[in-house]
């Protein structure tokens, strides 16, 4: 398609009600509508001062800028109290500052993808390898991803390991090697998936495991620490040298299973197993829940991940890792819960043990997450009251991308170095000299589309 939105119709910030399939869909509130609203309003006035065509403002760091500045102008109260995105009001207006303030050239390696395979294309509307491949690695700037999967029956996989093994090949063919790495799906409570954990370990060569403590085929779900299913796992992953586990943990599917969904369990088998990296996606984090400081009577969220860690005695910067594939996604229309969020995982989990990751393509191209993130500030009274940290260059970069390359043995520098020089580079230069993103997601917009979804990966839907 040679233009995606001629009209300049789409704002290149995406808020809307999009899930990534595993949680029914949370309408915008009446103040990220507003947002939306003044949005598309600024950016027709903005667009004609500095004399571009809608699109083109749309598509230029100036639209960008323009879009979070319009979200700061309905958290106002952010700057002086809470999270912020941090822009200079000029920036919508200068291409070079606002290039300066949203741009960057950060290592961004993302823990966290997804596409649907040929089994769900066409009815979940998730797009192909092709669309992911332009989304993730041609529109954004995602420098290095994990593929991961979702839940499903092992005969309803929307996603299997051969797609995704596909499309690293695909990227391979960019010279692109170093870029996708792969998850091995394995629920243990599911008959077959430990069995193949070996051919997934040997052949297919993933570099994590990716489960689900709160699935399973009859609807109930396992405890990490629970000995007939959490430690077995563990163990066979030990045993056959993959030694990072992802876990997800939060965004729960229901009442069904609820009490697996919390993060009791992680800090138990963190320090029985310290030679084990437990990731923990999503972080606890509970749609519709707001956060707030660490509350450890709390007993969910995000605060039910740090509590298990420190009752029991895990060191900060330790084996468990607190990503934040969907978390950050749904925090971008609440900035002061956002600034709890990182706030805390950063004080208590450690600023060494924050990743990355956006749950893309679910919610389209990351750039849009990216672009928030490198501009999102919690206040000096909050980082007072609190003992936040600051979010300085330093600590974006190390979120962004340096932490995940110690669990998944990357070099940095290395891929950098390769990274700058490949075909897959080479193309995202030409797209950013004439930028064509389409600011499209392809998640479940209503629980219709959400309930659809589970039926297809024979999940228990909420």
């Amino acid at each position: 398609m040679n233009d995606w939105d001629p009209e300049g119709s789409r704002l290149p910030v995406k808020l809307d009600a999009t899930s990534n399939g595993e949680f029914a869909p949370v309408p915008l509130s009446k103040r990220n509508r507003l947002g939306n609203q003044m949005a598309q309003a600024q950016a027709g006035l903005n667009a004609a001062r500095t004399g571009m065509k809608r699109r083109a403002f749309m598509v230029s760091a100036c639209g960008a800028a323009s879009t979070l500045l319009a979200f700061n102008s309905v958290n106002a109260a952010g700057r002086k109290a809470g999270g912020f995105f941090e822009i200079s009001e000029a920036a919508a207006l200068d291409p070079e500052l606002a290039a300066a303030e949203v741009e960057g050239e950060e290592f961004v390696f993302d823990v966290q993808g997804h596409f649907v395979g040929e089994h769900g294309l066409g009815r979940v509307g998730l797009g192909s390898a092709e669309d992911f491949i332009k989304d993730v690695f041609l529109d954004s700037d995602t420098d290095m991803m994990v593929l991961s999967f979702i839940p499903s029956r092992r005969e309803k996989e929307l996603l299997t390991i051969a797609e995704a093994d596909g499309a690293r090949q695909v990227v391979a063919r960019m010279q692109g090697s170093h870029r996708l790495l792969i998850h091995g799906r394995v629920n243990p409570n599911q008959p077959g998936d430990m069995e193949d954990m070996d051919e997934l370990a040997e052949r297919w060569g993933v570099s994590a495991w990716k489960t689900y403590t709160q699935w399973g085929p009859n609807g109930r779900g396992f405890f990490m620490h629970d000995e007939d299913t959490g430690i077995k796992l563990i163990e066979r992953a030990r045993a056959l040298g993959v030694n990072n586990i992802c876990i997800h943990k939060g965004i729960p599917f229901g009442s069904e299973s609820y009490e697996h969904s919390l993060c009791t369990d992680i800090g138990v088998v963190a320090k029985r197993y310290p030679d084990v990296n437990f990731l923990i996606y999503h972080s606890g984090f509970i749609p519709r829940q707001p956060e707030g400081p660490y509350n450890p009577e709390r007993r969910e969220g995000i605060d039910e991940l740090i509590r298990s860690v420190i009752e029991n005695d895990v060191q900060k910067n330790g084996n468990v890792y607190a990503e934040l594939g969907s978390t950050w996604r749904f925090l971008m229309r609440d900035p002061d819960s956002a600034a709890h969020t990182i706030g805390k995982l950063v004080k208590y989990i450690g600023e060494d043990n924050v990743l990355w990751g956006t749950d893309s393509i679910w919610y389209g191209s990351p750039q849009d997450q990216i672009q928030a993130f490198r501009t999102f500030q919690i206040s000096e009274a909050w980082q007072e009251k609190y003992g936040y940290a600051a979010m300085t260059p330093r600590l974006r970069a190390k979120i962004f991308g340096l932490n995940a390359t110690r669990p998944y043995a990357v070099e940095s520098e290395e891929v950098l170095m390769r990274a700058r020089s490949d075909e897959v580079y080479r193309q995202r230069q030409t797209n950013r000299r004439a930028p064509n993103p389409h600011y499209l997601t392809y998640g479940p917009k209503t629980r219709r589309e959400f309930l659809k979804l589970k039926k297809l990966g024979g999940g228990q839907p909420a």
